[in-house]
């Protein structure tokens, strides 16, 4: 498809990563998974708990989980394809540490989401404030699975 296209990927279960991997071979791109510096556990992903680790990030507007890897030269990217479960109906605080990280200036990013019972809602745009530079913003999408023509269609829409 385009050339110059990073998938990254923040993934807890499998799920996100695995539609991450198939976005990137459809477009040609690069894959890169956002790793935590301290993984999590069933424990700490437990969202009933409201002392588990994602529950306690997610609380806290100021959290930013430490990534454990970087992008090498994130200036030869001119698209950035970003992708992550929904928690509380937003963007895990990881994303948001990845996005403060790099200069996406010029650059156009998108986002899919995977989710078991909510939408993208207000997940991507809420994503904006954490983004210094000149950004071109494409609709987020949900996408909870592989599926190449979902896929497909959803990069004709940002490349």
């Amino acid at each position: 498809m385009a050339e110059n296209v990073l998938t990254a990927v923040f993934s807890a279960g499998g799920v996100t990563k695995k539609v991450g991997k198939e976005i990137a071979r459809i477009s040609g791109g690069d894959f890169f998974e956002i790793v935590p510096a301290e993984r999590y556990t069933p424990d700490d992903l437990n969202w009933m708990n409201k002392k588990s680790r994602s529950s306690l990030e997610m609380n806290d507007p100021s959290s930013r989980p430490e990534i454990l890897n970087r992008v090498e030269n994130m200036d030869q990217y001119d698209t950035v394809i970003i992708g992550f479960p929904i928690w509380w109906g937003i963007a895990p605080r990881i994303i948001e540490t990845f996005l403060e990280s790099y200069d996406f200036s010029d650059k156009t990013i998108a986002v899919f989401v995977t989710s078991g019972g909510s939408g993208v809602g207000k997940s991507d745009s809420a994503l904006h404030k954490n983004v210094r530079g000149n950004v071109t913003w494409k609709k987020g999408v949900q996408i909870n699975r592989p599926d190449e023509t979902v896929i497909r269609s959803f990069l004709n829409s940002v490349l």
